[in-house]
């Protein structure tokens, strides 16, 4: 009878000076996350993906992330009801405006699977099923400015794991995406935040970000606004129109900070159109920990060298703590949203 395999490892959540770190500048990069064997994996399911999917039944949708007013965002019934399923959106520019027709192989004309992969790719939910070692001794290294490295004898930190450093008394994963940003058309992503597509009252929202291949300053790596989530409101939302016709940008009228007194746009005087940006170029297998009021962005990739990320969202769950109202483009399916761990009191 052969032996039963060993137990994962157990994983430790982020240290103080992580934690330091993400709650001064907004987010946090975390070199070695998944091993090679973990990102090859996850490219290789990107793959299979892109390939195996049918063009003939597609409808051809592209994605855009929209204006101010959200009137250029994608908003037709195969986005609006991508949620609990598997489904392919195309760059701008691969798809010929006078014939709708592919200027590229469809495995080159993606630009984002979404936006259930946590819950129907095996590869993808395994990740966000990982062990967090609750209870576990904790130890690693420091951080500085927006970096640090897990520690060497013990395995990097998990979802779970990160969300319990994170205060998240109920997590819920809500959507998961693999973002291409493709070789010579990959489209730029103007700066943003994530709290305006996936509002809780007050904001909860925290972003988790996978680079499975090198991301530089050549193929569009991201770009952030340090410090930014502590004096930029969520002061609009991305909401489904009257009768699900669509998508739009609304005025926010509810909470545009989270709770706590280092939120609040009187504590600075910057103004957004006079922001710096700070490249975050990762290697292959780190992740980025991204605020839900953090301004971020991403430039065009003109290069011949494609940038596939796997990224998902947790927001808190906790009725008593967060409200997710019917007006978010993205709404729960039949179960709710995937809980990554019980919920604590």
């Amino acid at each position: 009878m052969a032996a039963a395999p060993p137990p994962p490892l157990p994983t430790q959540g982020l240290t103080p000076a992580q934690l330091a770190a993400f709650h001064r500048d907004g987010y946090l990069i975390l070199p070695n996350v998944l091993s090679p064997a973990t990102t090859a994996a996850l490219l290789a399911e990107t793959h299979s993906l892109l390939t195996s999917f049918d063009l003939a039944s597609h409808p051809m949708t592209r994605f855009s992330t929209g204006g101010d007013d959200g009137g250029e965002h994608v908003g037709d019934d195969y986005f609006l009801t991508s949620g609990d399923k598997i489904r392919f959106f195309f760059e701008q520019d691969a798809v010929d405006p006078a014939t709708g027709q592919l200027t590229k192989p469809k495995h080159r004309a993606v630009n984002k699977i979404g936006h259930a992969l946590h819950a129907l790719s095996p590869p993808f939910a395994r990740l966000l099923a990982h062990h967090d070692g609750a209870g576990e001794a904790g130890a690693g290294a420091g951080a500085g400015a927006g970096e640090a490295n897990a520690p060497a004898a013990a395995a990097p930190p998990s979802p779970a794991a990160i969300a319990r450093s994170l205060g998240f008394r109920d997590p819920r994963c809500l959507q998961s995406m693999v973002i291409c940003k493709q070789p010579e058309i990959g489209g730029a992503v103007p700066p943003h935040q994530d709290s305006t597509f996936l509002y809780t009252e007050p904001p909860s929202a925290v972003g988790f970000w996978y680079a499975l291949e090198d991301a530089t300053l050549e193929n569009g790596c991201l770009s952030f606004a340090p410090g930014s989530h502590k004096w930029a409101p969520i002061s609009k939302r991305l909401v489904r129109k009257q009768g699900n016709a669509g998508t739009e940008m609304v005025p926010n009228t509810g909470s545009q900070f989270p709770p706590g007194d280092e939120y609040s746009a009187a504590n600075t005087n910057t103004n957004e159109k006079d922001t710096e940006y700070v490249p975050g170029q990762v290697k292959a297998g780190s992740l980025v920990l991204i605020h839900g009021n953090l301004l971020h962005k991403s430039e065009k990739n003109l290069s011949q060298k494609g940038r596939i990320i796997y990224t998902f969202h947790l927001i808190e769950g906790r009725d008593a703590d967060r409200v997710y109202d019917e007006r978010n483009w993205l709404q729960p399916p039949d179960g709710g949203f995937t809980r990554v761990y019980a919920a604590t009191s």
